[in-house]
């Protein structure tokens, strides 16, 4: 499963597109145990690094790094899409998602002929009708699926703007290097969606009002239906879709 996990991180970081190609002896990462890692790779403005450990037999996550157009068409916008989907309860949401999102959010920035805040917002409720929609057809024959779910958390960089949107309980945090101290002031850009959180509680009791098990208190800690912390994206039975930009 390892090396089925570092096979497809390998393609993560290859641009989308040859002219935004990169060399460099340390392509293909390093293995550690359960530890895989890059410390550098290049994007289309800039550089990043990459780690990826690896806590279950079944890997149940998903992560991906585009760079090159972020659209249908060759005169773009481009610039750098960046996705962690953080799976439970099976992997099918996190791989449909790494399957489908970044391909919906090339085709909503070609029909506007750029990237904003909404075309995210309309790739994010693209993919979760799509999943919708697999669920829907699989019920019969794999009722489980309903109980799959991911959290999903993104990152675009276009025109000198960061975009970040984010469903459960994943975070983005920017690194603030301190000039005086020389210290790196860690910033929180995203805002989580878990069920410990009393706003998210009753949200998720506004939504569901004929629901009374929609939120239970189970062992001292308060979970969605009983089964898990965190409001996902793609939870089949339930969960609707918000993004913060």
């Amino acid at each position: 499963m390892l090396s089925k996990l570092i096979e497809f991180l390998k393609a993560c970081w290859r641009p989308s597109a040859d002219r935004f190609s990169h060399s460099g002896s340390d392509t293909a990462g390093r293995q550690d145990g359960l530890l895989w890692y890059k410390d550098t790779g290049q994007h289309l403005i800039g550089e990043f690094s990459m780690a990826v450990v690896q806590a279950n037999n079944l890997l149940e996550d998903q992560s991906q790094i585009e760079s090159g157009s972020l659209s249908l068409l060759d005169s773009g916008p481009y610039g750098t899409f960046v996705g962690v989907y953080d799976g439970h309860g099976g992997p099918e949401t996190s791989r449909y998602i790494n399957d489908h999102l970044f391909q919906h959010l090339k085709r909503f920035a070609s029909e506007q002929n750029s990237m904003s805040a909404d075309v995210i917002r309309k790739a994010f409720q693209a993919t979760e009708e799509g999943f919708l929609s697999v669920v829907s057809k699989q019920w019969p024959m794999k009722p489980q699926i309903a109980a799959v779910g991911s959290c999903c958390l993104v990152g675009v960089i276009c025109d000198g703007t960061l975009y970040v949107a984010n469903v459960g309980d994943s975070r983005a945090v920017l690194g603030r290097v301190v000039k005086a101290t020389g210290e790196v002031l860690a910033i929180q850009l995203s805002t989580e969606h878990n069920a410990s959180i009393e706003s998210i509680r009753q949200e998720l009791h506004s939504m569901h009002p004929d629901d009374s098990q929609i939120v239970v208190l189970k062992h001292n800690v308060w979970r969605v239906k009983g089964l898990i912390q965190v409001r996902h994206l793609l939870r089949a039975t339930y969960e609707d879709l918000v993004a913060y930009i």
